[in-house]
């Protein structure tokens, strides 16, 4: 017999299910109700740890999906910067040739009195380019510069590549009639192109140290190369155009070239996500710093690394002190000798300095000796293993 019959839906002894389309679900155990637990926003937690509270969905992605530095383009961008920030010292220094022998030389000027200042001339810029240098890296040891670190490297840029420009106009133009005001001006325009580099150093390595150590070691390798780069450039002007000052004039625009790149590719970086993944993280470990006003322990740092501190004092003043003062004062003896007079200081003095340093910085990643970390470290770890096991017992 046909019929027709009701579903029904079963429900357990158990476990009751309360539906109503105007209210939240609740499940019920028998009787009792089971309350729900509250949503992260509810738990009072930092919003760093909430479900990306006040995160942006780039930010989100970036911590969800970490990104690699491909191509190794960040890598490459500090190492440009590495070169700029070395770029105005070498490019003064290694172009002694060119104020010696040309704008403070007896035949351009017709003074012989003017080879005083022409022999001056790689003392006075070293010491012109080293002091405010010197300087604003020891003041921002411990004071450190205010404003933000685009205004600090923007800035610094902008004033390297503004001297760079009086630079070639002044090679442009004839100085002939006032040797000894041009003597000055160029000791002026170095001591204001350090000056803004020494900020633009500091800014550079402080951007290195929100990515990984071997975007600083980029750095460092950049500063190397650009010794050699400059050197090379040097003789390949020489090379091409005999004239000094032809030569000269395409020499700094190839270093106003330079800065401009680093100025390029500075405003690129945060369009690169392996950056931003790192400014990021480096920005959330600020802000747990903020409110901390406890200064570093200087003299402790100092005595902890003192060894490696004179090490570093010890090997920068000799070299410094030979390097390029004495050095590209030698004068080629024997007439048979290979390199040509004209570029024996470019090359025996300039290109071989800065090769083997370069040699030298790439080898010391890869040649270590006394183990990785030293005789010191050792020492300290043999104290901490002795220290652990006597609280065991």
């Amino acid at each position: 017999m046909a019929g027709t019959y009701k579903k029904q839906e079963f429900l357990g002894a158990e476990e009751h299910l309360l539906k109503d389309s105007n209210a939240p679900r609740i499940v019920a155990k028998g009787s009792e109700p089971v309350r729900l637990s509250p949503g992260w926003e509810g738990t009072g937690r930092p919003d760093d740890e909430l479900n990306f509270k006040g995160v942006t969905m780039d930010q989100a992605d970036l911590e969800l999906n970490p990104p690699r530095d491909r191509l190794n383009i960040v890598y490459f961008i500090m190492l440009l910067h590495g070169i700029g920030a070395l770029m105005p010292w070498n490019m003064f220094i290694t172009a002694e040739g060119y104020f010696q022998k040309y704008k403070l030389s007896p035949n351009y000027t017709g003074d012989p009195n003017i080879t005083y200042y022409g022999n001056m001339y790689v003392g006075s810029v070293c010491f012109a380019a080293q002091i405010p240098n010197l300087i604003f890296n020891w003041v921002n040891v411990f004071i450190p510069f205010s404003g933000s670190m685009t205004t600090r490297i923007v800035w610094g840029l902008t004033i390297q590549a503004v001297i760079f420009v009086f630079t070639v106009v002044m090679a442009m133009a004839d100085t002939s009639g006032f040797p000894i005001p041009f003597f000055w001006m160029t000791m002026a325009s170095v001591v204001i192109l350090n000056t803004a580099n020494g900020i633009y150093q500091n800014s550079v390595f402080g951007l290195g140290a929100k990515l990984p150590g071997k975007y600083t070691g980029a750095i460092v390798l950049g500063t190397n190369i650009s010794g050699t780069l400059t050197a090379v450039i040097n003789i390949l002007t020489r090379v091409m155009t005999p004239n000094l000052r032809t030569a000269a004039i395409y020499y700094f625009i190839t270093a106003l070239f330079i800065i401009l790149a680093c100025f390029d590719t500075y405003f690129a970086l945060p369009i690169n996500r392996f950056y931003r993944y790192h400014e990021l993280l480096a920005n959330k470990e600020k802000t747990k710093n903020v409110g901390r006003k406890d200064r570093p322990p200087y003299l402790k740092i100092i005595r902890e690394c003192s060894v490696q501190l004179f090490n570093i004092f010890f090997v920068f003043f000799v070299t410094l002190a030979l390097f390029p003062a004495v050095q590209s004062g030698i004068r080629k003896s024997d007439p048979e000798f290979i390199v040509h007079k004209d570029l024996y200081s470019s090359i025996m003095c300039f290109l071989t300095f800065n090769v083997t340093a370069m040699l030298g910085s790439l080898l010391a990643p890869i040649l270590k000796f006394g183990g990785r970390e030293g005789k010191g470290g050792a020492r300290r770890n043999h104290r901490e293993r002795e220290s652990k096991r006597d609280k065991r017992e």
